[in-house]
């Protein structure tokens, strides 16, 4: 049976959605694949959530992980919106779940570290629940 695909979105695929693809594979790798992407692209994640992932999980992103849009993963079964609060990504029809997080670009620690947290607990009610 293959594994179900989720991918995170935001405008970007340089902070949040990345956390999460990170945060997915590690938390839940082995049951589902876990993409990122955007409706643009940056040159690289972001340097505060590559530094806090490598510190919290010992996690590095960058080995792994670029920023992509949309057309580069295979075609996912969910797709959740990491928020729109920079500008929601269209991606052609409704997204299944929009998580409505702060962006912690140019934030502090904390601010980032709460928004890690908080991406860390909603991946574990998503892959535990039924429907997922």
């Amino acid at each position: 049976m293959a594994k179900k695909r989720i991918a995170f979105l935001c405008v970007h695929n340089s902070c949040r959605s990345q956390i999460a693809e990170a945060l997915g594979r590690h938390l839940a790798g082995d049951r589902f694949d876990f993409y990122s992407a955007g409706t643009e692209t940056r040159p690289r994640i972001n340097q505060d959530a590559v530094r806090l992932m490598k510190q919290l999980y010992g996690i590095d992103m960058e080995k792994s992980q670029y920023s992509k849009t949309i057309d580069q993963i295979p075609t996912p079964d969910l797709i959740i919106s990491m928020g729109c609060d920079v500008g929601c990504p269209y991606i052609g029809r409704a997204f299944d779940d929009n998580w409505q997080l702060p962006d912690p670009t140019g934030q502090s620690d904390q601010v980032f570290l709460d928004v890690i947290r908080r991406i860390h607990r909603r991946i574990e009610t998503l892959v535990n629940t039924p429907q997922a």
